[in-house]
């Protein structure tokens, strides 16, 4: 009874098996029909997270569709009625680069040498290009879903959705104001997604400047006086963030030291404070135990004496001067605080913080009630306190009036 019911196949040739079951399950319409069945059953609603139409289908496509495949078929077979609905993710900035590149125009021409409307049309075309091909794979590959009533989320009523959506959202008080650190693009002056960080070419190797910041301590330990200037110091790959500092973080865990030496440049006498592990970083062995007090200007071996240890635990709390004394960003700024990001792999085991720079600043700036040295610029717009080529902004008059949040005036783009 068996064979009257199954093929027999003499050679396990997966190709043709699998061209076969495709042409039966078309011939018989048993996509449409495994819905018919179930019409009056519990729904399962699936949307498929849209694909790009503007790229070619991969193989980890292929991968990711067999497994949401899985799902919508158990769920079937369960009892339920699974309608899939297909859609077309037209997102908006790999599109738009594209279109500008085979145009040959820049966002600054778009309402001059191209109309809007010409620059939409453009976009819309470019965005489905592929279309075809990812409905060739979604039929080869036997994955069941609605081709043929997509949604598109550049379609208004799409749109209009997600708005209606979002009002909802906010009558019922789901809604709030906040900040986050998003990745930004001053060419296309847009942020960018994880997805557009990921595009080709979006990295290269390049060599930057680094910089180790001293902050002279406000509230010193008594170990920590005596000799010279107390500070943190902290090394930074951002020495640009530097003028939004409003907090230091440590390890709870890290053991520091308080270390007794000179400044490399100025020659006068610090006592610094740093991870104990990453003295030998910043100090020649050979120098410890040297004199201090022997040391001339300009030597080659710069003298360091321990003086005492600490947990990071015991530094929390301690505050130090404003790097930079130019805007008051508010209370609760300018201490050190903990994160468990803080490691000793290299720099000094104290992390700079900035939290309108850093999604790591950010976020333990907030737990700790650290304030954002965050300014307005002449749109109205928040922005950190540089320039859009990565330079810091002091320049009285230069750029056009804005505000920081505060109520301290400042000059920014």
């Amino acid at each position: 009874m068996l064979s009257n019911q199954f093929s027999e196949y003499d050679t396990f040739d997966l190709s043709n098996i699998n061209k076969t079951i495709l042409k039966s399950w078309k011939d018989e319409s048993i996509f449409r029909k495994s819905m018919d069945i179930r019409e009056g059953c519990p729904s399962y609603v699936f949307y498929e997270g849209p694909p790009s139409a503007n790229g070619m289908p991969g193989i980890h496509h292929v991968v990711a569709r067999a497994i949401k495949d899985i799902f919508c078929r158990y769920k079937t077979m369960k009892g339920f009625q699974v309608k899939r609905k297909a859609g077309w993710d037209t997102h908006g900035l790999p599109v738009e680069l594209g279109v500008e590149k085979a145009l040959g125009i820049t966002k600054d021409d778009i309402g001059k040498k191209i109309s809007v409307a010409e620059y939409n049309a453009a976009c819309r075309k470019d965005v489905m290009k592929y279309t075809k091909e990812w409905e060739e794979l979604t039929d080869q590959m036997g994955f069941w879903v609605d081709m043929d009533n997509p949604y598109i989320t550049y379609d208004n009523r799409y749109i209009e959705t997600l708005w209606y959506l979002l009002n909802r959202l906010y009558k019922n008080g789901l809604l709030y104001k906040g900040y986050t650190i998003q990745p930004y693009s001053p060419a296309a002056g847009t942020g960018l997604s994880t997805h557009e960080l990921n595009q080709p070419g979006c990295y290269r190797d390049v060599k930057d400047t680094t910089a180790v910041a001293m902050f002279t301590m406000k509230t010193p330990k008594p170990e920590m006086t005596g000799w010279g200037t107390p500070c943190f110091i902290a090394w930074t790959t951002t020495p640009w963030t530097l003028s939004s500092n409003t907090a230091l973080c440590v390890g709870l865990k890290i053991n520091y030291a308080a270390v007794r030496t000179y400044n490399p440049y100025t020659y006068e006498p610090v006592t610094i404070v740093l991870a104990k592990d990453l003295i030998q970083a910043h100090f020649n062995p050979k120098a410890e135990g040297l004199a201090l007090e022997d040391y001339q200007p300009g030597g080659k071996l710069l003298p360091y004496q321990i003086v005492a240890e600490y947990l990071g635990a015991d530094l929390v709390g301690m505050e130090y001067e404003q790097l930079m004394p130019w805007i008051n960003p508010g209370e609760g700024a300018f201490r050190v605080i903990s994160g468990d990001f803080v490691t000793t792999d290299e720099g000094t085991g104290i992390v700079h913080i900035a939290p309108t720079f850093g999604a790591d600043d950010a976020r333990v700036g907030k737990i700790f009630g650290v304030p954002p040295l965050q300014l307005v610029d002449k749109n109205g717009n928040l922005r950190p306190a540089v320039d859009l080529q990565g330079r810091t902004v002091f320049s009285p008059g230069r750029f056009g009036r804005g505000f920081c949040e505060g109520k301290y005036k400042c000059d920014v783009i």
